[in-house]
């Protein structure tokens, strides 16, 4: 037997069968189904200024030494592999959402970014990645004189 969520503030919402889009709502917004088709991957921001290619990636409650950077040709991958502290399984967790085991983050750098100047700091939960230009690839700017 299963139990299916009724939400009776919705019982006549245009629907010729009461109930029956319930069945649905509470199948796809249960947190069984949701913790799955939810990506467990931190997010990341990707932006330019005038000399740098600039990636953040949130990524909270991690070590700078859980991460491992590489540069593969032209592909950046950023990865985290974490051992399971022993300690956290005497917790009895109800619900647990922002648990990181392991993940791969991989950017395709342009032909423009310089792959020998790349840096990196992780501080407050984002690692934040500087990749620099190349100088032919940076804006050429000047003031133009109106004659």
């Amino acid at each position: 037997m299963t139990l299916v969520k009724f939400n009776p503030d919705l019982k006549n919402n245009g629907s010729l069968l009461p109930g029956f889009n319930d069945v649905f709502n509470s199948i796809f917004n249960d947190t069984f189904f949701n913790d799955r088709l939810v990506s467990r991957v931190p997010g990341a921001n990707i932006s330019e200024s005038e000399d740098y290619f600039h990636v953040e990636l949130a990524a909270p409650g991690l070590k700078k030494d859980d991460f491992k950077i590489s540069l593969d040709r032209n592909v950046l991958n950023i990865s985290v592999e974490q051992q399971a502290d022993n300690s956290e399984t005497k917790k009895n967790y109800s619900k647990r959402e922002y648990s990181y085991s392991s993940f791969v983050r991989s950017f395709t750098l342009p032909e423009s970014a310089n792959a020998e100047q790349i840096e990196a700091a992780y501080t407050d939960g984002l690692l934040k990645i500087d990749i620099a230009k190349r100088e032919e690839a940076k804006a050429v700017r000047r003031q133009i004189e109106i004659k």
